[in-house]
């Protein structure tokens, strides 16, 4: 069992972030065992065309936890910000101290040979962190990007939902249901592990990192070790929706006759929470005329409007998200 201990301090600095390549290498181990991460099987199939061609071994063998279920945290970072951009992650993992990297590449393979696919990362770390980082660019770009709108938006609204929890109910309400191995306990996160592993971690006034991630399911993952800021990675709610689908062709005119053509475009487009406008941008269309529509939508229930520091984002509602699926269930 991990236990974080919290002072007063720690809970006032604990913090939500979103991870890309906690995507990246979480949704290496969904491609390797499907059937173990049935609810991602739609996505599986699409990525497993998409990377047809693609040599990732390195990260695949990298990523494969070991027999006591070690990751190297290098090729996943814990966010510093609250939404880090891929690239800005990908810099973090060519910047690893080579020190660091051997550290970790010795754990992932401890009591076994290191693969020759990634000896380079001890032998010539500085060279081979750039081609592990070409490659998990490569990755995100065809099994991750193209869906990334919508996974950060169901990041996004646990995110909300759970800010919400933190300010209207207490500390321990957004650790309820957060996972089924993570309990709150007077001041304490326990979190389960199997093989009787055992490690208290005292937050000493860092806080603890939430990091929602769709290719964490089923499972909980906990960062520990230095230099990272303690961290655990969950799944957020309403994941198995992810992969349902939204209005397609056949559903958009009757869509577009309901709505109209533009509104029926701004509900589609709001897969993640957006500005008036960048929603504007998406469209080509004029700030105004999206605020305007979107003040019928909101009025309507489809969509609800969050404050982000300065900015005033969108997102759809559940009602809105049922309506654009309707006529894809006929």
């Amino acid at each position: 069992m991990i236990r974080f201990r919290f002072g007063h301090d720690d809970l006032l600095r604990t913090r939500f972030a979103l991870s890309p390549l906690c995507e990246v290498v979480w949704s290496t181990h969904v491609l390797r065992d499907p059937a173990c991460h049935s609810l991602h099987l739609p996505w599986v199939r699409a990525a497993k065309e998409r990377l047809e061609g693609l040599d990732w071994g390195l990260l695949d063998v990298l990523a494969n936890r070991s027999s006591y279920g070690y990751v190297p945290d290098f090729i996943s970072p814990p966010p510093s910000t609250p939404l880090p951009d891929v690239a800005d992650e990908l810099a973090t993992v060519r910047a690893t101290p080579p020190g660091q990297v051997a550290r970790e590449v010795h754990l992932r393979f401890e009591g076994e040979p290191v693969p020759d696919v990634v000896r380079p990362l001890l032998d010539e770390p500085q060279q081979a962190l750039h081609m592990l980082a070409d490659v998990m660019t490569a990755y995100w770009e065809r099994a991750i990007a193209p869906w990334w709108p919508a996974i950060r938006g169901a990041l996004e609204a646990d995110i909300l939902h759970r800010s919400r929890l933190l300010t209207t109910a207490g500390t321990g309400s957004v650790f309820d249901d957060l996972h089924p191995e993570v309990r709150w306990r007077g001041g304490v996160l326990e979190v389960d592990r199997h093989g009787g592993y055992s490690q208290d971690v005292a937050l000493g006034g860092r806080g603890l990192l939430l990091v929602p991630a769709a290719f964490a399911w089923p499972d909980a993952f906990c960062f520990t070790d230095e230099p990272w800021q303690p961290a655990i990675v969950y799944t957020p709610r309403g994941i198995g929706d992810l992969w349902e689908p939204s209005a397609g062709a056949d559903g958009a005119p009757a869509m577009a006759a309901l709505l109209g053509g533009r509104r029926a475009a701004i509900l589609t487009a709001l897969e993640a929470p957006a500005t008036t406008g960048e929603l504007a941008g998406r469209l080509g269309a004029s700030p105004a005329g999206v605020s305007e529509h979107l003040g019928v939508l909101r009025r309507a229930g489809l969509v609800r409007a969050t404050r982000d520091g300065r900015h005033v984002r969108y997102v759809r509602t559940p009602a809105g998200s049922l309506l654009l699926r309707a006529p894809s269930a006929r």
